[in-house]
């Protein structure tokens, strides 16, 4: 479970497999593979794996605190 968060970054998640549910902005949604989502920053957003799987998370501008 990632808790509820924000940050200045603009971010997409592309799932590749598995299954999860997000909150974004306080709206839920279930996103299994080939699905992705978009975080516009400062935006209150989190998940929780309901299925193993993978996720690849894009963030514009980079984030210092990841690299």
């Amino acid at each position: 479970m990632l808790a509820v968060h924000s940050h200045p970054h603009e971010q997409i998640t592309y799932v590749i497999s598995g299954e999860f549910e997000f909150i974004i902005d306080g709206k839920k949604q279930i996103l299994k593979a080939g699905d992705a989502a978009y975080k516009q920053g400062h935006l209150p957003h989190g998940a929780t794996c309901l299925e193993k799987g993978m996720l690849i998370d894009v963030f514009t501008p980079h984030r210092e605190d990841f690299l």
